[in-house]
């Protein structure tokens, strides 16, 4: 074999190594979507289930949003809901990308159709559509809330809520349960029923009304 060929081979090894150490893998802290874009008004593709693993290609710089890979799909999910050990610790990816090397990576929109909005005519901006001012869903403490205050609702009311829909309200951050609606968001009352109900991000969900957690998402 000639020196240029075994040269070749050479770089070719170098590059995949260089291409398997780049990707990182990352754990879902709760049932987390998969969107289409890295915005929560991009429509979701699949749920990466609470505890599953995902390898991460990269994550924005702008944005706390990571391109990643979920039995065989691409897409982007939620950094702060994705997870990976630390020094022993379990922490979130996003604001610890940079200790794990996770590559930074941009976003273009190559495929409209398949990026296409959750509601469409809601503007093509590839983040969250921002309502009352910098609003944002907030992660249960040290990721330890999220996934832990699911509830089993009554069948009315998961049926009063979808029989009567509202507008939708956009916010940074995304949809999962045990995390915390902004006080600026309008919460809606269900007829006999503890919980009140929102149009979050494309996703109805109910809410606890005393601390305004998300306990159920209508999938």
């Amino acid at each position: 074999m000639s020196s240029k060929k075994l040269m070749g081979l050479s770089m070719a090894g170098i590059l995949m190594a260089s291409s398997a150490l780049a990707q990182t893998t990352a754990t879902a802290a709760t049932d987390l979507n998969l969107r289409a874009g890295p915005g929560a008004n991009y429509k979701i593709l699949d749920v990466i289930d609470a505890n599953a693993e995902a390898t991460v290609e990269g994550c924005l710089a702008e944005a706390n949003w990571c391109k990643v890979t979920y039995n065989g799909t691409e897409g982007w999910a939620y950094g702060d809901y994705l997870t990976i050990p630390v020094e022993g610790d379990v922490v979130a990816l996003y604001p610890n990308r940079q200790v794990v090397k996770v590559n930074t990576i941009t976003y273009e929109n190559d495929d409209q159709a398949e990026a296409a909005l959750t509601l469409g005519a809601m503007g093509a901006a590839a983040g969250a559509l921002i309502v009352g001012g910098p609003a944002a869903i907030a992660a249960g403490a040290a990721l330890g809330m999220l996934g832990g205050a699911a509830v089993e609702p009554d069948t009315t009311v998961v049926t009063y809520m979808v029989e009567n829909p509202v507008d939708p309200i956009f916010v940074e951050g995304e949809v999962v349960v045990g995390a915390t609606i902004p006080e600026t968001v309008t919460l809606y009352e269900v007829p006999e029923s503890e919980y009140r109900y929102v149009n979050l991000n494309g996703q109805y969900v109910l809410v606890e009304p005393a601390d305004r957690t998300i306990v159920y998402i209508q999938r």
